[in-house]
């Protein structure tokens, strides 16, 4: 017995075509360019997912290493003697700080300041 796919086929076809709403021309309307576009978009969306966050983490660090130079130190030696001090704070908390509260921040980098010249 033959089995007819008109409603599946029209279905399948039609969660496609609304996955490509607001594209323009033939990746709209015609199933197989929108099948293209749905793949490329997916795989586009994953690759940017990966990529928000490096953007993000290069954000909290150029953030840190402006608020650390304004109070005498540099990026990369604020955050050894961080861990010299045993100190595990991430760096999105740390950015945040430097933005909302430089006291706070202020606070950190002298406890860095102070475990350097330790070992220097």
């Amino acid at each position: 017995m033959r089995i007819k796919r008109g409603i599946t086929k029209r279905q399948r076809h039609n969660k496609v075509l609304n996955a490509v709403k607001g594209h323009l021309g033939a990746r709209r309307r015609h199933y197989r360019y929108a099948k293209e576009a749905v793949t490329k978009a997916g795989i586009n969306a994953y690759i940017g997912r990966k990529q928000k966050k490096r953007a993000m983490r290069s954000l909290w660090i150029t953030r840190i290493n402006i608020a650390a130079r304004n109070a005498g130190l540099k990026y990369s030696d604020m955050m050894h003697g961080l861990d010299l001090a045993g100190i595990n704070i991430n760096r999105k908390m740390l950015a945040q700080l430097a933005v909302e509260d430089i006291d706070a921040f202020n606070s950190y980098v002298e406890i860095a300041k102070k475990h350097l010249v330790n070992v220097q």
